[in-house]
């Protein structure tokens, strides 16, 4: 049976929702395809300890859902916000279960055309489009390809010995496994420490290794860097509870005649040491790649950052597979460590711009934008209004931004919420003149420590741009250079709106306008 649609999304996980979504709405000729019997069928299996890292803070003292979604890191988009994950949970950080049970409401909700228990095994590119291949026989015919399939395999480093490790996916949520055992667990991510986390009771013994030292999210401002929710392990090492947590290369792992299992390490720290210690168990956690199996030759995209992710354009299309695009985690290739495409709460935004880029390129669709006139008052006003109150901008700092393109006519196409890169690549390269917004952090030293930097008091607005938290920027463009350039000082409850924010935004833009003049 040959089923032809314009447009396939592959995966009914919370990208693949939220861009069926909008396809709904816009009523676009679509179909989702899913490989499970129901949506999130990743969330079934992970994380394997069942608590999400994602926040869900329910009590924000705001009323305003748009306030709300900057809190709410797992509720998709809509036009009236009458559905999020509060209705089925309020836990802080929410289990996988409740993720799943709002991701089914969801699709049910909006009608949503998913066709489950569709297991593609192969890809292949035709003369117009591609050709998708099922296993019960069933042939799907699109013109572009929307993969939303996430990071389903694991990510195994190339250690000589690796095979003989426990992998995450399968290794075993029971502390009672493990008692009285010395555990090495290589990964220094979230899944390494969930882990370890669970094993603490129990365990004799456990390491965490890996060459690179641990990064913080709270020092980083990368969620996917270790969390707070996950990191007790810390306190056992610092306070002498026989835990510990290895800067080291693993050389190589071998297996001893009485099962038990030799690590070789050689040390970052300690002069380039090298030690072999034993452990009763070692487990792989080092998080998960793209997986590109079903693609042939054809179709097969290209990769990037050591494979595991899809190499793509600033519209997220494959840069050598044009009609392919993809969304959902795979996003952070464009901001990789960045900022939170890899998250649903970054790159639920990522969609709704992609859903804007995409209806423009092959549906004649003009990317929307409202017109404002080129005149300071009304300019400081909307500016301020966006950095109040979009959550896009505060989710995704720094790599969306509302694009102000400078009219001939005086006035001012004000478009919201596009990607930087491609505001550069569109308006900035083709030497139209613009101002783009953005909120964004400091740039600390590697080696402070965040919660002792010294503040700039909050009317020394000439040093605004020494803002260490999160601010507005406004930087202008013209003849693809940058000319200006402006920082609203952070705020402690970023509010902005007080004479030291408004005032200097004010002059400033009557300053640019008046370059025009």
């Amino acid at each position: 049976m040959n089923l032809h649609h314009d447009t396939i999304v592959l995966g009914a996980g919370p990208a693949g929702l939220q861009l069926g979504y909008y396809l709904q709405r816009d009523r676009r000729d679509y179909q989702i395809l899913e490989r499970g019997t129901g949506p999130g069928s990743f969330f079934e299996v992970y994380p394997r300890h069942r608590q999400l890292i994602s926040i869900n803070k329910v009590h924000t003292g705001s009323n305003d859902p748009e306030l709300k979604l900057r809190h709410d890191w797992n509720s998709l988009l809509t036009d009236d916000y009458s559905l999020t994950l509060a209705q089925f949970t309020h836990d802080f950080f929410p289990s996988a279960n409740a993720l799943r049970q709002y991701l089914a409401a969801f699709a049910q909700r909006f009608k949503l055309g998913i066709h489950y228990h569709t297991h593609i095994h192969k890809v292949s590119r035709e003369t117009d489009g591609f050709c998708l291949e099922v296993n019960d026989g069933r042939r799907y015919t699109c013109r572009q390809l929307i993969v939303a399939t996430g990071l389903s395999l694991p990510f195994i480093p190339s250690i000589p010995g690796i095979e003989l490790t426990e992998n995450y996916e399968h290794v075993s949520v029971e502390p009672q496994d493990f008692v009285n055992q010395r555990v090495l667990i290589i990964g220094k991510g979230n899944s390494a420490f969930e882990t370890a986390d669970n094993l603490i009771p129990t365990a004799a013994v456990i390491h965490l290794v890996s060459p690179e030292p641990i990064e913080f999210a709270w020092k980083t401002h990368f969620v996917g860097d270790l969390r707070a929710v996950n990191n007790n392990l810390l306190d056992t090492y610092q306070l002498k509870s026989q835990n510990a947590v290895l800067d080291a290369e693993t050389v190589g792992i071998r297996q001893l005649p009485d099962s038990r299992f030799a690590a070789q390490f050689k040390y970052q720290h300690a002069e380039g040491e090298e030690e072999e210690l034993i452990y009763d168990r070692v487990l792989c956690c080092t998080g998960f790649r793209f997986d590109s199996s079903i693609f042939d030759a054809s179709a097969q995209p290209e990769l990037a950052i050591c494979d595991k992710f899809p190499r793509l354009t600033c519209q997220w299309e494959s840069t050598n597979q044009p009609g392919m695009y993809f969304i959902g985690t795979v996003m952070q290739m464009r901001d990789y460590k960045q900022t939170t495409s890899g998250f649903i709460h970054g790159f639920r935004y990522n969609i709704q711009a992609f859903n804007k880029l995409w209806a423009e390129k092959h549906h004649a669709v003009p990317c929307p934008f409202c017109e404002v006139a080129f005149e300071a008052k009304e300019l400081t006003a909307k500016l301020l209004s966006r950095v109040n109150g979009s959550s896009a901008l505060w989710q995704q700092q720094s790599f969306l931004g509302d694009v102000l393109v400078v009219q001939p006519s005086g006035r001012v196409h004000y478009y919201e919420g596009l990607p930087v890169a491609y505001a550069r690549e569109r308006f900035i390269d083709n030497d139209q003149r613009c101002f783009v917004l953005t909120l964004e952090f400091g740039s600390a030293a590697a080696d402070e420590d965040p919660f002792k930097v010294n503040r700039i008091r909050r009317d020394n607005v000439a040093q605004a741009a020494a803002s260490q938290f999160l601010h507005p920027a406004i930087r202008e463009y013209e003849n693809n250079q940058l000319v200006s350039e402006h920082h609203i000082i952070e705020d402690l409850e970023a509010i902005w709106q007080e004479p030291e924010h408004i005032e200097p935004l004010l002059n400033y833009l009557q300053d640019r306008i008046a370059t025009s003049l």
